[in-house]
């Protein structure tokens, strides 16, 4: 059962602030709930990290600064099983570290929040400069079946507020959930507005309060798919938790049948909800002959794009996917019925956008307006790609 409450007032600095999105992601996540944080340093993200550091005495929390992001990401699973709303905060190489136990965190439904604050790759890449190469990662990096959900924020206050987002889905479903910001968002500083405690709702963990011994961690084949209850490591309850293929108790089951029941749950949780889940923003799509289908920092500078192209009377739509993964099928599928075409700019050398085309289907042409990362496009390229689109 998903219950909100009001934010403890001791994780919330309330009012304007100027501040930067890598310390927004902090201060989200303490107004959030989370306790617990554990990290490794790692260009562009460090600053997440020690602000969270700085702050969470305050809120009563604890910081612990691991041997690498591999033990980051296994203390999160313990912290999240010990009771505690759990964050880490990562980049490329890190990311890559993590892998394997954002596997073992989705099949045993842990509920966490990770953060990564994407720069160019690949290895060692370029550390100080951004990109948004993990885009396909973040979905496909671990290996088996299963599902994300990943948001991108734009700007600082987005860092703060899709934080505390993060964190209610992540109870909601029992997910591991992402931030994927990138090192412009990270270091812009800009104005964060923080409300008051009184008004910021969290999903507070849907806890079991029933016999000791009829407890059981998971739930399978309930309505929508929904999560079972959890409960505290240490307070008296008999369960299992692994990553093998389980039953509701969590004891192994190596069955294709059982196989079938638990796979298909930690999957159709994501995607039987997925418009609940999905969050976007969409401009004079309307009659529009091209849209510019964008996310993160570059859809601030697809805004000039498309601006420019109406002064010069191209009928130009903007999309804004705030929800990478799950992927706004639906919303593209209808605009590449109506429109010339759809230019996605990235990043990267071409990932969403290829998503952009399994969709689209062959309704419009998809035009991808690629980078190899270190800067933002120059606003000129986008409306270059415009320009072809509606030829």
């Amino acid at each position: 059962m998903v219950r909100k409450v009001k934010a403890d007032p001791k994780g919330v600095l309330e009012g304007p602030h100027f501040m930067d999105g890598d310390h927004a992601l902090a201060e989200g996540a303490l107004a959030a709930g989370c306790r617990f944080f554990a990290g490794y340093p790692i260009t562009p993200s460090t600053e997440t990290a020690e602000r969270f550091a700085e702050r969470c005495p305050e809120a009563g929390g604890l910081f612990i600064q691991m041997e690498d992001e591999i033990a980051s990401i296994t203390a999160l699973i313990g912290g999240a099983w010990g009771g505690q709303k759990v964050m880490t905060v990562t980049s490329g190489p890190g990311f890559s570290l993590m892998m394997e136990n954002i596997g073992l965190a989705c099949m045993t439904e842990t509920p966490m929040v990770i953060a990564n604050v994407q720069r160019g790759g690949p290895s060692t890449g370029l550390p100080t400069l951004t990109a948004q190469q993990e885009m396909m990662q973040v979905r496909w990096g671990s290996h088996g079946d299963y599902r994300v959900i990943a948001l991108v924020p734009d700007s600082p206050q987005e860092c703060f507020d899709l934080a505390i987002e993060a964190f209610n889905l992540s109870e909601t479903y029992r997910t591991p959930v992402f931030i994927m910001t990138d090192e412009t968002v990270g270091h812009m500083h800009e104005k964060v507005v923080i409300p008051p405690a009184s008004e910021i709702e969290v999903v507070e963990r849907n806890w079991y309060t029933g016999p000791k011994d009829q407890y059981k961690p998971y739930k399978f084949g309930a309505e929508n798919h929904m999560p079972g209850p959890m409960v505290k490591v240490g307070d008296g309850y008999r369960f299992h938790v692994t990553g093998l293929v389980h039953d509701e108790r969590g004891y192994p089951q190596a069955t294709v049948e059982a196989g079938k029941i638990n796979i298909t749950h930690i999957i159709e949780k994501i995607d039987s909800n997925a418009d609940k889940i999905i969050r976007f923003e969409a401009d004079q799509l309307e009659g529009a002959e091209v849209v510019v289908v964008s996310y993160g920092i570059t859809s601030r500078i697809a805004i000039k794009a498309v601006m420019d192209a109406r002064k010069q009377g191209i009928k130009t739509g903007n999309f804004r996917m705030i929800t990478a993964w799950p992927f706004p099928e639906k919303q593209i599928r209808e605009i590449a019925s109506k429109v010339k075409a759809i230019v996605v700019p990235e990043i990267n050398y071409g990932q969403m956008v290829r998503e952009v085309e399994r969709v689209a289907g062959g309704r419009c042409k998809v035009i991808s307006v690629n980078s190899t990362g270190g800067a933002v496009h120059d606003p000129s390229e986008i409306l270059a790609a415009i320009k072809e689109g509606r030829s």
